[in-house]
Formats: structure tokens, sequence, C-alpha cells
């Protein structure tokens, strides 16, 4: 089995739901797995720590996950039409990566939550896109050739697939989202598959 690394960021659960659609549409392609990351909050003390293992759900990201897979999914909440602070400071720490060039030539796609319609969704997909980039990674979004990205009134772009949480960031995925995560996953998967 070769590993698709689905790498998110969650602060109220909507971009980890995502990522579990993300991860069922990997597992859809023949001897393709997801390995579900995610990264610790940033602190606002400078000397704080996050312990190094979570509480809950799946283990922290290593630099070790990166090198080892022939794909990646990368998701994030929205901050002010951005990735989240947490995020960004994991891919600030992965110069030794760019520097062997260890991510050139993978796939990767983007994924997102906003709290609303037009809350940056797609300016943050972008933003996750430019360190993939840099690290010379194949971008995979969605085409127009998936029905639900031209019907969905919820979200869903050709960037990546995102979710519309909310003001209260309580709205659960709809099956547009779901189904349009799983198709970026298994598109991601494909790929991969293809260029291994």
């Amino acid at each position: 089995m070769a590993d698709v690394l689905v790498l998110y960021y969650s602060r109220y659960g909507n971009v980890q739901e995502m990522a579990k659609h993300v991860a069922r549409g990997v597992e859809k392609v023949d001897g393709m797995a997801a390995r579900i990351r995610t990264v610790p909050k940033v602190s606002t003390v400078c000397e704080a720590e996050q312990d190094s293992v979570p509480e809950s759900g799946p283990p922290y990201a290593t630099l070790n996950d990166l090198k080892e897979c022939v794909g990646l999914a990368l998701g994030s909440p929205t901050r002010f039409g951005n990735m989240a602070a947490a995020m960004k400071y994991f891919w600030d720490g992965t110069a030794g990566l760019w520097l062997s060039g260890a991510l050139v030539d993978k796939p990767a796609a983007v994924f997102s939550s906003t709290a609303s319609m037009h809350g940056g969704q797609e300016t943050t997909l972008i933003s996750m896109m430019l360190p993939l980039l840099h690290h010379g990674m194949v971008m995979v979004g969605l085409p127009y050739t998936e029905p639900r990205l031209s019907s969905t009134t919820s979200g869903g772009t050709p960037y990546g697939a995102t979710h519309v949480a909310g003001s209260d960031s309580k709205l659960p995925l709809t099956e547009d989202e779901k189904i349009l995560c799983q198709l970026l996953g298994k598109r991601l998967a494909e790929t991969a598959k293809k260029l291994m």
C-alpha cells in the first residue's frame, strides 16, 4: 500500500470531518491508503509547547510523513483569507525537505472551511498551494466535469474542496461537500498512482 498523507488543522472539527471524507476518497483507489495527521496549535506564549501526542484524534505530522507519502491533501480553516497560523508554522519548518527536493513531483490537493460563503475559501486554498508549489509539488483540483461542482449551493471550488460552516461553525457538511471531498481524495490518489 502507498500512503497519501491527509494533513489538516481543525479548531471546531469541520476541517477534521472534511479530512475523513478526503481519506475515504483516497481509499477508494486500489493500492492506496490514507495516513491522517494533524498539527498542534500555535501558542501565544513563546516558551509553551504542546504535548508530543495529541489528547485525541490523529498523531501530529512529522517531516517523515511528508517524505514517505506519495501524495498530500492539505486542509485548514480560513483565517482572514489565509491558512491558519498552526499550518503555516508547520510548513515554515520544512526547509530541509525543500533543500533536498523530497516533495518534488508529488501530487497535492487542498481543502478548507469558512464561516460564510464568501469568507475567503478560494484565497485560503491558494495560500496553501504556495508552499506546495515552492516544494515542486503538482497541484490537483476538482474539474468541472464533476456536475456537483456546478450545482452546489454550499462549498466546492475548482481549486479544492470547501465547506461553509456558518457563523457559529456548527453547520454539518452537506452531501455535496462530502462527495466533493471524496472526489478530491480519489482524484489525488489516482494521480499519485499514475506518477509512482
